[in-house]
């Protein structure tokens, strides 16, 4: 079966919301990147200029508070919040009340980069997702994703506005499924999880697949091996979110955020290598491809 492929002219015929003269930077979107730990704060500062130079007005960095001011310094665009950490430099459950004020007030969570799993992740992550709201949506990635495998009806009650970022393995860990069946059928796999979860599907790869509650899938053939490195999911985290962030509908900023970061690939892989790129190179080109589409 063929499958819709993400490229220019779908992108044509789905654009993202406009971005108005005049527009302020809370009009623009306001972000709440949620994430890092004491061992791997530099995460979180990837998904934080990825939302930026996806468009998004404003973005606030919240993590560990050992490493928070350090944050803040490395990047002066963002506000940074302060959490408790629990013994081994990981974000403590109890972080989930002073997050609620700044969800209240952004259009976008991003959850999960640089986390790990553990008891108190998987405590954290259902007491944010205790409360949908329309006019919210949230990106699960990382640990974040796998830590709601066994929560699929508080992630279906957010109405299909959760976007959830698998690569092969966190996939296999969602579906309690061995990776071996995930490589065998990636598309098939994508669409049974986006219907348990009632959540938009991105499953990353070589090839990748964006799949809906309804059914519906899409393919993405680019990016390149170059991807496949340290903080790359970070970044396409960070893209998804600021797309999110600015109004566009889930599935939308998930096909444009998976384009964007692998044209942003391709581009290093013609200017610098096949491999070798860091993640940190990826988001400044993100501005100049959204020009151009």
């Amino acid at each position: 079966m063929t499958l819709p492929l993400i490229d220019r002219d779908w992108l044509q015929d789905h654009p993202l919301p406009p971005m108005e003269e005049g527009c302020d930077k809370n009009g623009r979107g306001r972000a709440l990147v949620v994430g890092g730990a004491a061992f791997v704060p530099g995460a979180l500062l990837l998904t934080g200029e990825a939302v930026l130079r996806a468009g998004a007005g404003k973005v606030q960095l919240a993590t560990v508070e050992r490493v928070a001011s350090l944050i803040g310094v490395r990047m002066p665009e963002a506000s940074v919040l302060s959490l408790p950490s629990d013994a081994d430099g990981e974000i403590a459950a109890d972080a989930a009340t002073l997050l609620k004020e700044p969800i209240d007030r952004c259009d976008a969570l991003v959850l999960g980069p640089g986390m790990s799993a553990t008891d108190q992740t998987e405590t954290l992550v259902r007491a944010l997702l205790a409360a949908p709201r329309d006019d919210l949506s949230i990106l699960l990635d990382a640990a974040a994703l796998t830590s709601a495998r066994g929560d699929a009806d508080a992630v279906r009650a957010h109405g299909g506005r959760i976007v959830m970022t698998p690569h092969p393995g966190e996939m296999a860990t969602l579906a309690d499924i061995d990776i071996a069946e995930v490589h065998e059928d990636p598309a098939g796999t994508a669409i049974r999880m986006a219907r348990r979860f009632g959540s938009i599907i991105l499953l990353k790869g070589e090839e990748s697949f964006v799949a809906a509650p309804s059914g519906d899938i899409l393919h993405f053939k680019g990016g390149g091996v170059g991807l496949a490195t340290a903080g790359s999911g970070d970044v396409l985290a960070g893209i998804i979110g600021g797309l999110l962030a600015r109004g566009a509908e889930p599935v939308t900023a998930t096909a444009w955020g998976c384009w964007l970061h692998g044209q942003a690939g391709q581009l290093l892989s013609e200017s610098i290598g096949r491999v070798g790129f860091l993640a940190r190179e990826l988001s400044p080109l993100v501005p100049g491809l959204l020009t151009g589409v």
